[in-house]
């Protein structure tokens, strides 16, 4: 489990998914959201400008984040 803590009020989805590391670059995070490859708080979500905001959970590839 990775825990990320967000600086302000949220933080886009496509760069939390660039900020942990687990794709090198957006177009890699677009592709993985539009492909429904990204669960937030445990279903799949096709928004690629998803607010992600402290206390959400997105998982990707078997890996969790968790955000405080």
């Amino acid at each position: 489990m990775i825990k990320f803590e967000v600086n302000g009020d949220y933080i886009l989805l496509i760069q939390l998914l660039k900020a942990t590391g687990l794709v090198q670059t957006g177009g890699e995070a677009q592709i993985a959201v539009i492909e429904g490859k990204v669960k937030y708080n445990n279903q799949i979500d096709y928004r690629k400008r998803l607010k992600v905001k402290k206390g959400d959970t997105v998982e990707y590839q078997s890996k969790k984040i968790v955000v405080i």
